[in-house]
């Protein structure tokens, strides 16, 4: 059985309306994962918020649980792990450097295609020669940096907002936005055949 971990920063809002989401959908395909979520910014022990609960509930999906401090054993147990925005991959990778290659975030996962992919790794390995070259007191070629410009503007964001302290109607998107990906997220899964 596939394990998922969903993070964001406090575990209160997109995490666990993400794995509520998950949990729901995958029962309704009868899909078997085991699912959890966890904040990289927050303490064990807090409720989801307000407007996230009422978000879910709106949708008859049921969330029971507290927020989860992101640590080892959380990062060890999951298969693979999708993150709400690029911050929380970097953080997440940066401390659990042995988790780069199950974590993504997770419009990442579930939108990227082979074009989008090689843009990525193209734009990943002239950010890395521009750090080097930094480093060495050098200087980047204006193609490169025009280059660089021209990737960044056609890799789509791959983000999920942080509806934090905005009106329900920003939690309800947002939860739209986490259903949509999530049901890509189920497709992949079922044709891998993972989860069954």
């Amino acid at each position: 059985m596939k394990r998922i971990l969903f993070v964001c920063t406090g575990n209160t809002c997109r995490s666990p309306m993400a794995e509520a989401i998950m949990r729901d959908r995958a029962a309704s395909r009868s899909i078997s994962l085991e699912i959890r979520s966890a904040g990289v910014s927050t303490v064990d022990g807090l409720p989801i918020s307000a407007h996230a609960a009422e978000t879910l509930k709106r949708k008859r999906v049921a969330h029971e649980g507290v927020s989860r401090a992101l640590g080892k054993p959380s990062v060890e147990w999951a298969d693979l792990i999708l993150t709400m925005t690029s911050a929380h991959k970097r953080s997440l990778i940066a401390r659990f450097p042995e988790a780069l290659e199950k974590t993504h975030t997770l419009m990442e996962y579930t939108a990227l295609n082979a074009n989008t992919a090689a843009d990525l790794e193209e734009l990943e390995r002239l950010y890395t020669e521009w750090q080097m070259k930094q480093a060495l007191g050098q200087q980047m070629a204006a193609a490169e940096r025009t280059r660089m410009l021209e990737l960044e503007k056609r890799i789509p964001n791959f983000d999920v907002a942080d509806p934090f302290g905005g009106p329900l109607p920003v939690y309800e998107s947002c939860a739209a936005e986490i259903e949509a990906a999530v049901d890509k997220l189920l497709d992949k899964l079922g044709e891998a055949g993972d989860g069954r």
